[in-house]
């Protein structure tokens, strides 16, 4: 996003930039659960790609990217016979939602990427409640199926509509990466809106509204969200290049590839070789000006910064109605407070960009 907010700079180099992107706007995918609940509008998560670019001097193509070839230094596009050329390549394709426990899709599972997919679940949620009583099932252990959970329940209550049964699909690893007073803190706020937290099994298979469970029970939902967590883009290992154990790509201590040293990426869709990163926001933040800084260093043939991961991040789970639960270091508490810190550090983050 720091690249793209000073592509001027890249022009006023007389380099020419093209930026590819499936869609014409970027949505902040921490502020997604809260679109799903109603807090935000579409327009509000996110910025216009097309227009910022162009308005930059830059070139912007309405595509998917399909496969690397580096070794030619091209770019194949889906569905198109011609490639684009590069000199340096920045990746920011971030990640999706595996879809592996899904044994047949239907048009009642949800996925939390891409973002839009949310804004279709918040219509089909409400015309379901409109109707009848209905279950929903979330299944996912983190962050994400804790914060679609929460905000599905804020939707409904805010729309006056028929509360649908809720259940959160966790098996025993519930928040099972995050300190103990934050689990029990988020299992508190989620009990308290009626959500019930299913930890006896293992869910391996959803097929249409069925959901089988490893100890042979099975359940039935009539919206399904699996929040499974998040994988690297597969463009990386469909294009030979060197990619770690999630199939990020590889990069050095420069966000530069092993293999290609005019290849850089940032954000969920690498793996930092120095040491595995969290899939959270924070790093590609604090990647965003090495990123900038280093392509332009590899243009103009300039020495490359190192990226510092940093230390301890912060932590905000936005869990619906205005709920919270904050942590960072030895501070930990949930409540109004912690919802309205993390809603004010987004917005500032995400207004920066859009203007």
């Amino acid at each position: 996003m720091v690249t793209l907010a000073k592509l001027e700079t890249f022009a006023a180099e007389g380099i020419e930039v093209t930026v590819i992107q499936p869609s014409e706007y970027h949505y902040y995918s921490g502020m997604g659960p809260g679109m799903l609940g109603g807090t935000y509008s579409a327009d509000d998560i996110r910025f216009a790609t097309r227009k910022q670019v162009e308005a930059r001097g830059a070139k912007f193509v309405l595509g998917k990217a399909e496969k690397i070839d580096a070794e030619k230094q091209l770019v194949y596009l889906e569905g198109e016979d011609t490639a684009l050329p590069y000199d340096v390549l920045s990746c920011n394709a971030g990640s999706y939602v595996p879809d592996d426990l899904v044994a047949r899709k239907s048009e009642n599972i949800f996925y939390s990427k891409p973002i839009e997919e949310l804004q279709r679940a918040k219509e089909s949620i409400l015309r379901m409640a409109a109707t009848k009583e209905f279950t929903i099932a979330v299944i996912g252990s983190g962050p994400s199926a804790i914060e679609i959970s929460g905000n599905i329940h804020q939707l409904c209550r805010q729309h006056g509509a028929v509360m649908p049964k809720i259940q959160l699909f966790s098996g025993s690893s519930f928040m099972s990466n995050r300190p103990e007073k934050v689990r029990k803190l988020v299992r508190q706020t989620l009990l308290k809106k009626g959500i019930s937290i299913l930890q006896a099994g293992r869910v391996i298979r959803v097929e249409g509204t069925q959901i089988f469970l490893k100890s042979g029970e099975m359940y039935e939902a009539d919206l399904i969200f699996p929040a499974v967590g998040v994988k690297p883009s597969a463009i990386f290992a469909a294009s030979g290049l060197p990619v770690g154990p999630d199939g990020g790509l590889l990069v050095n201590d420069y966000l530069q590839s092993v293999n290609f040293s005019n290849i850089f990426g940032g954000g969920d869709c690498i793996h930092f070789s120095s040491q595995p990163l969290d899939k959270v926001g924070v790093y590609a933040v604090r990647q965003n000006h090495v990123l900038y800084n280093n392509l332009m260093a590899s243009l103009k043939g300039k020495v490359l910064e190192k990226f510092d991961p940093g230390g301890k991040y912060l932590l905000i789970y936005n869990l619906g109605d205005g709920d919270g639960v904050f942590s960072k270091w030895f501070l930990t508490f949930g409540g109004k407070l912690a919802f309205r810190i993390k809603d004010y550090i987004d917005r500032k983050f995400i207004t920066a960009f859009q203007s």
